[in-house]
């Protein structure tokens, strides 16, 4: 990690997750582009806590994430979830959804290209997210032999309805941009090469307000709800963990190792 500071913003740099501050605003990069911005057990724990420390550093008055023109994130590292499984509720992932589900402040998200898996859900818990008009949005967990995650379970249906959720989460077919505006997954639809720049104008627009009022505003929203928000994420994350080991999650990994159509005609 190599910090460089220069009139009070700041560079972090590692290899996978990219942190830049810059007039309050800080701004997560998945920087991952040859795997498709895959997320590791490393990157969550960057992840949570740079959120962690945000939340209690007065400079950080809002953080961005956000991918490149052509990807979000392509959701897990498959290779290492077979082989290094979530152990239990501590293990990096779910410290990540945590703390995005907690974030006290502004928390924007500038998505481009596919966003799979956890790279939707994370959205659910950010208060805006604009959309490149190549975004596709997507929650194939059935597909994996698994079960939903994120709370995307409880806030899906509220967001979309529950025909819609339905079809998002038990068909685990791709949302495209602009059906992801209508149903208020995203703020604004933009060409990808406007998106993050875009993004970043309304980071600096909400760091210029008061920072109380930013926080008591966001707090009344999300309050009454993010109780259950948290249930909703442990309950998910045990079912979750549980169907890991089983045979169809055993299945639908071998057959994407094996690039192949999986098999689930005995399960």
């Amino acid at each position: 990690m190599m910090p460089a500071t220069t009139g009070g913003d700041t560079v972090t740099a590692t290899q996978d997750i990219l942190q830049h501050t810059e007039g309050g605003v800080l701004t997560l990069t998945l920087n991952r582009p040859q795997r498709k911005n895959a997320l590791t057990s490393a990157m969550y724990a960057t992840l949570a806590e740079a959120l962690d420390r945000a939340a209690n550093d007065a400079a950080v008055r809002v953080v961005v994430i956000q991918g490149q023109e052509a990807m979000f994130s392509a959701g897990n590292d498959i290779e290492e979830f077979l082989h290094q499984p979530p152990a239990g509720t501590d293990s990096p992932v779910f410290r990540f959804l945590r703390a995005i589900a907690t974030f006290p402040k502004p928390l924007l998200a500038a998505v481009c290209g596919p966003a799979v898996g956890i790279g939707t859900t994370m959205l659910f818990h950010c208060d805006l997210v604009y959309a490149g008009d190549n975004a596709a949005f997507s929650m194939p967990f059935v597909n994996l032999g698994l079960c939903a995650e994120g709370a995307s379970s409880l806030i899906a249906p509220q967001m979309f309805g529950y025909h819609r959720a339905a079809e998002a989460l038990l068909l685990g077919e791709p949302i495209y941009a602009e059906a992801a505006l209508e149903v208020g997954l995203v703020n604004k639809v933009l060409p990808p090469h406007e998106t993050n720049g875009y993004t970043q104008q309304v980071a600096r627009k909400l760091a210029a307000k008061p920072l109380t009022s930013l926080v008591e505003t966001k707090r009344l929203m999300k309050g009454a709800q993010q109780a259950a928000v948290l249930q909703r994420m442990a309950e998910e994350g045990a079912i979750f963990g549980r169907m890991l080991r089983e045979p169809a999650a055993k299945e639908a990994f071998a057959a994407f190792l094996e690039k192949r159509t999986p098999d689930f005609s005995r399960l």
